[in-house]
């Protein structure tokens, strides 16, 4: 069975109206999880231990699959909290507070540091916590803002650049026949990613304006919800005890190994996929780090080791969602046929072409928010919208391209499934569903908006 109709729905709507309703994603993927293995075992007459063994077959792949990913977690959290124990983090927070005067520079610092890290989302959301939480929390700037900013300068950025692992990606799922064009296609499909565009002009408005906020980010901003997510308290809610930071640390101990894993991140994207190559950049970046600050006496031997098991440790919460969102995608694409499902309503539709970009743009929103995948997203779709452009008339395929890539970016935004809304929360090290909560209105506002302008833009380039 290719899939399973409306039950294949069923799961991610259980994720998503859980976690919503009552703010424990862990759980509510869990029980998300087994309602596709009970969905399953009902309509195929299977047995209980048989969809616990596919459930669990599922997640192995998965876990298989993402390895380089996971490599590269815990090799950065490590590399995090090394440069944090050697005093590196505090001294630029100290530098920087001496010269950022206002919330305003703190909110552009962050933003601007966001898009100089364009070459992977996930290497994004990780480096620019790093580098800007201990500025944000001087400033009293929640953290749901952090991971905001962090969150908004992630994805958005990487689609619209050339030179990213997301670029790589969506060439290589255009069909055969525009594959010779493909970086071209990417290239004249930017200027047409409203979401991203939009995303970027807002989070810069939000970041410059008084007072912008809405919503329940307001009130993170403005009441003591800002103590729960910061520093110590949420190391001591996931068990974990706080290393003391020396004294000896420098701006260079923090500048020096994040510059060094940019670099050496930039190079090896050329050379491998992107999993491996930021796995690859993390260790050797670790092994400059400790030949940078041992022998200098900035940390010991044994501070250093201590400090990489600990950071190790800090990732686990980020690797447990992750785990859990791979393996509800593998229960709703591989198990109950989410994706086909969804794109079969696409091409059952016969839709007008003037109405084809809003409406790739609306079910590919819809396929990445309830999957949390953002790529599985393209990877479905674009090949079915760049089908019909070919069928229909193939100068729409710039739009349909790029009405279906920011769809799954806005998707992917409001998604609390999604691998890169909880890896901006863990940058930011905030609470994940209050990151949930927080970014919607703004993404649901831009995401609104970029439907209209596909609509308008679908209908007059059909009219003139």
């Amino acid at each position: 069975m290719d899939n399973f109709g409306l039950w294949s729905l069923v799961p991610p709507l259980v994720a998503i109206v859980l976690a919503l309703l009552t703010r424990e994603i862990v759980l509510s993927l869990f029980a998300a999880i087994f309602s596709g293995a009970a969905i399953h075992v009902c309509l195929t007459h299977g047995t209980i231990v048989g969809a616990f063994k596919t459930v669990v077959d599922l997640t192995c792949g998965k876990m298989s699959e993402n390895m380089p990913m996971i490599l590269f977690l815990c090799l950065l959290g490590a590399l995090v909290s090394v440069v944090t124990r050697a005093g590196g983090a505090k001294a630029y927070g100290d530098w920087a507070f001496r010269r950022l005067k206002s919330k305003r520079s703190v909110n552009l610092m962050t933003i601007l540091i966001g898009l100089i890290i364009f070459i992977d989302d996930y290497f994004n959301c990780l480096t620019v916590g790093t580098v800007m939480r201990p500025v944000t929390d001087k400033f009293k700037i929640s953290r749901a803002k952090l991971a905001y900013f962090i969150d908004t300068t992630a994805a958005p950025v990487c689609i619209l650049s050339p030179v990213s692992s997301w670029a790589a990606y969506v060439i290589s799922c255009l069909p055969a026949e525009m594959q010779g064009e493909g970086l071209s296609m990417y290239l004249w499909a930017a200027p047409l990613n409203f979401y991203a565009i939009l995303s970027l002009i807002m989070v810069f408005f939000i970041a410059i304006k008084a007072n912008p906020d809405f919503g329940l980010m307001k009130r993170m901003e403005r009441t003591t919800f800002f103590r729960h997510d910061v520093g110590a308290e949420v190391a001591m809610r996931e068990g974990l005890d706080p290393l003391p930071t020396s004294s000896r640390g420098r701006v260079i101990d923090l500048v020096a190994p994040i510059v060094v894993l940019i670099g050496l991140a930039s190079y090896f994207l050329t050379k491998h996929e992107a999993g491996v190559a930021l796995a690859l950049a993390s260790l050797v970046s670790l092994v400059f780090t400790f030949l940078f600050l041992v022998p200098r006496k900035v940390i010991d031997y044994h501070e250093f080791a201590a400090a990489a098991l600990f950071g190790i440790k800090t990732m686990v919460p980020a690797l447990v969602l992750l785990a859990l969102a791979w393996c509800i995608s593998a229960v709703c694409n591989d198990l109950l046929g989410t994706g086909k499902y969804i794109a079969g309503l696409l091409v059952k539709a016969n839709v007008s072409l003037a109405l084809l970009p809003a409406v790739m743009f609306f079910i590919s929103a819809v396929f990445a928010f309830v999957t949390g995948a953002s790529w599985g997203a393209i990877g479905i779709l674009v090949p079915i919208g760049m089908a019909v452009c070919l069928a229909i008339d193939r100068s729409a395929s710039v739009l349909t391209l790029a009405a279906t890539l920011a769809g799954s970016v806005f998707g992917d935004h409001c998604s609390p499934i999604a691998d890169t809304t909880i890896l901006s929360s863990t940058g930011a090290q905030c609470k994940h569903i209050n990151h949930v909560m927080t970014q919607i209105p703004y993404a649901a506002l831009a995401g609104l908006a970029s439907l209209a302008l596909y609509l308008l833009a679908g209908l007059c380039r059909t009219t003139f």
